[in-house]
């Protein structure tokens, strides 16, 4: 059966309740495979079988919730600023002229703003092409806003209206809650009340001038009222419906004793008995805790704001000789772009002339610059530094390396680890829980307790308002927002929350040896000179390398490339012939030449004593290089070592793993001996050798086996099947393509100090999570029974309404706070 996968957006959440009610009533869905629900991102990760269900249908069942789910839609709408517009008939002949076009949804040209809006369907029609018709009737035409496009920045852009919003709110609010505290506790700090508006004195007044300073403040915020009481009436309450019952009942029993003062029953009893100023700074404070909130919570997502910034929202294009400045849009394959000094590249492609240095560590976290020539790949969102380069595009828009990228970390933001379904479970009936906990204080400190009324009311209200239950919420994806954006900022991609909850626990790690360990590119690294009074190194180095050219061997493209950086000129080689298994005869430079191994230097009768002095053969041989003699005329002339090098901070990289408790293993296929001598290099005790790649996933399983958490580092190309079968695959990023698909974790660096960041900020990530669900349910647990009278019980203080309210406010500032933190996580030092 045919499955769809989709993020959509979903609207009008407010607490951790909400997010377990979508869930719940999804999983219970026939046709639903998966629902996640982020409430920092206020998005849903969704799965569903199309022939079963279908997304409209889901929508209304979110509806019936209180809910908005955001369809995808088909289309896409751009804004051009269009000139040499001069009355209405040159609009209306664009209007007509590109509404015609096919693929084009609606076309409105503005004539006093002189800008157009387009919605058109990508599939049937481009940018370029629209642009070029407005173009053809005389108007020049720009993009207004490319980077509005995305819709990412479409979101962030609502968050920051919505802020604005809240903040113009927030303010008046603050001052009316102040003055209505003032005018109703002013006396408690000394404040002398004029006769007009004292309590004692003038108390219509007093009541009055509270009654009109608090509806303001209730109007300005309504929509606890708007989304709280609707919810509550489904039986599906929420977080506003505490604060709009907890405000409600304040505001409700002071207006009843406002009417029974202005009918002068029991005024100088009533005038002492009113709770507007409850009601008041409980909105007004809850209000700036939602306000601090938000304003955190988009911080969460820095790391892709800036991911997406990355990407330029122009480019120049080379078109017959002519440099055309493009929207990145309506780039396509195979374009020439020249891309200038001091400018991002705007998409992925290939340099088809010129020469710069490459800023790419905003991508992978390398500081230094890469130097790109003729022939080298680039990527979009880096910064080109120094040079002019012309540019043959290769990817474009959501397939390029910086757009895949973005995607694998909003996927990783919006995933759930296990740790968050205690959180998730107690949330679905945390609310209904808490307020049935508020009426039984309440009616019990009222019946049982003989307590005053208002007394009763006071318990009740505060122990609507001090729940949290959106700290509880927050606790688990604000973090694993937080920490999966800043690995992608330190070259870290993690696929999702599993992946980081798994990186924890490893206590075992498996590296292969070949491009992971080793840089997967065998060097010359030894020329020992037998014969200094007769060659010196480099006539040496040049002879072999010219017999070496001729061969096929691996090995022989160590000495080549040596010899080139050297610039030294090869001979001719005048006659060749290989020995299997051995080596090669060769005539040049009217020299016989043999190059080879010990056997084939025995079988030609040539003496190697020269050579095995010292020991030297067996040292070179110990470290874990390749030995190849050479000999001139039967006679030995030199000893070459050729070695796949350990990478540097390959040591101490190891040694810090170590110091985590983890086992290190080295999986490879060279011989024992070689094998020992490389993990002797790498300060690598455990080695399995020998292996062919078939047989790696083989070796992970026996790891396993032995009830160890197994993490192997692999470059994702022929220990594929190896990285998916351990308990987290980490993929070097150096083979980035295959690495995306093939790895939990992808290291854009082909470092293994990114391992020890791999490692260090899951175990950062997931102690942050446990530091932010121990709050929130500490918080609960401690600050509900103290709101409910229990240290009153023995003695001590109630907990005034305005602090509860307050304290809620801040409990979940203080969660999402927590988890900022993780964005100043450092890469370890090995």
């Amino acid at each position: 059966m045919r499955e769809e996968s989709r993020q959509v957006n979903i609207k009008g959440m407010h607490c951790a309740s909400c997010v377990r009610r979508i869930e719940n009533l999804l999983g219970k869905t026939d046709g639903i495979i998966n629902a996640n629900v982020n409430l920092a991102s206020e998005t849903m990760e969704l799965s569903w079988h199309p022939e079963m269900i279908d997304l409209d249908s889901i929508a209304d069942k979110i509806d019936d919730l209180g809910f908005e789910l955001v369809l995808p839609r088909e289309e896409k709408r751009i804004e051009l600023q269009v000139d040499n517009m001069h009355c209405a008939s040159c609009s209306a002949k664009i209007e007509k002229q590109v509404s015609g076009l096919a693929g084009v949804l609606s076309c409105e040209v503005n004539l006093a703003t002189e800008q157009a809006v387009i919605v058109f369907d990508p599939g049937l029609i481009n940018q370029r092409n629209i642009r070029q018709t407005i173009s053809e009737l005389g108007y020049q035409n720009r993009i207004i806003s490319a980077f509005s496009q995305s819709a990412t920045a479409k979101r962030q852009e609502k968050i920051r209206q919505e802020l604005a919003g809240m903040k113009q709110r927030l303010i008046p609010a603050l001052i009316l809650a102040g003055l209505v505290m003032l005018v109703s506790m002013g006396h408690m700090i000394g404040l002398q009340m004029p006769g007009w508006l004292s309590a004692d004195q003038s108390p219509v007044t007093h009541v009055l001038v509270q009654f009109f300073l608090v509806l303001p403040v209730l109007w300005l915020g309504r929509n606890f009222y708007i989304i709280g009481l609707p919810a509550l009436l489904r039986a599906t309450p929420n977080m506003d419906s505490l604060i709009a019952l907890g405000t409600g009942a304040a505001f409700i029993y002071s207006s009843w004793n406002m009417v029974e003062i202005l009918a002068g029953i029991e005024v100088a009893h009533r005038v002492h008995d009113l709770y507007y100023e409850s009601a008041a700074m409980l909105i007004a404070l809850v209000s700036l805790g939602k306000y601090l909130e938000k304003k955190a919570r988009v911080k969460t997502s820095d790391a892709i704001s800036q991911l997406i910034l990355l990407a330029p929202d122009e480019a120049t294009l080379l078109e017959d000789d002519e440099q055309v400045q493009v929207a990145v849009d309506e780039i396509a394959v195979g374009d020439l772009l020249l891309v200038r000094p001091g400018e991002r590249l705007p998409v992925d492609g290939v340099v088809e002339k010129g020469r710069s240095s490459v800023d790419e560590s905003m991508l992978s976290g390398e500081s230094l610059p890469v130097t790109k020539d003729v022939g080298n790949t680039v990527t979009g969102g880096t910064l080109n530094k120094n040079g002019v380069l012309q540019v043959r595009t290769s990817r474009v828009g959501g397939d390029t390396m910086l757009s895949r990228i973005i995607r694998m970390v909003q996927s990783a933001q919006g995933s759930k680890p296990e740790i968050a379904n205690l959180a998730d479970r107690i949330s679905l009936y945390f609310v209904p829980i808490v307020i049935l906990i508020a009426c039984i204080s309440g009616l019990s400190w009222y019946f049982l307790g003989q307590a005053e009324f208002a007394f009763s009311l006071r318990i009740f209200v505060a122990v609507l308002v001090i729940a949290c239950p959106c700290a509880m919420g927050l606790a688990t994806p604000a973090s694993i927002m937080v920490g999966t954006g800043r690995g992608a900022q330190l070259g870290v991609l993690i696929k999702d929350a599993a992946a980081l909850e798994r990186a924890e626990k490893i206590q075992a790690i498996v590296f292969d040896k070949t491009g992971t360990l080793t840089y997967g590119r065998p060097e010359l690294t030894d020329l020992i000179n037998l014969s200094r009074s007769e060659y010196d190194d480099d006539e040496l180095l040049r002879i072999t390398a010219s017999v070496e050219n001729v061969s096929e061997h691996p090995l022989a493209e160590a000495i080549i490339r040596a010899t080139r950086e050297k610039g030294l000129e090869l001979v001719e080689v005048d006659s060749f012939e290989a020995v299997s298994g051995r080596g090669i005869r060769a005539t040049a430079a009217g020299k016989e030449i043999i190059i080879g191994n010990r056997q084939i230097m025995e079988a030609e009768g040539i003496d190697l004593q020269a050579a095995d002095k010292k020991n030297q053969t067996a040292i070179l041989a110990g470290q874990g290089k390749t030995v190849i003699f050479v000999a001139t005329n039967n006679r030995i002339t030199a000893i070459l070592a050729v070695s796949d090098r350990i990478k540097e901070g390959a040591k101490s990289t190891i040694a810090r793993l170590k110091d985590l408790g983890i086992e290190v293993f080295m999986l490879t296929g060279d011989n024992e001996e070689t094998a020992r001598a490389i993990g002797f290099q790498a300060g690598i005790e455990n080695i399995i050798s020998q292996v062919l790649p078939e047989e790696k996933s083989e070796k992970i399983r026996e790891l396993q086996d032995r009830s160890l958490v197994v993490a192997m580092v692999g470059d994702g190309i022929n220990d594929a099947p190896a990285l998916a079968l351990a308990d987290l695959g980490i993929a070097m990023g150096t083979g980035i393509d295959v690495a995306i698909e093939s790895g939990d974790v992808v290291l854009m660096q082909g470092k293994l100090e990114g391992v020890l960041t791999a490692l260090e900020l899951s175990r950062a990530t997931m102690r942050n999570i446990r530091q932010n669900l121990f709050w929130a349910f500490f918080y609960n647990t401690i600050s509900i029974p103290v709101a409910a009278g229990l240290l009153f019980l023995f003695g001590g203080p109630t907990l005034n309404p305005m602090i509860a309210g307050a304290a809620m406010a801040m409990s979940s500032v203080s969660v999402v706070s927590n988890s900022l933190r993780l964005r100043f996580f450092k890469t370890p030092q090995g």
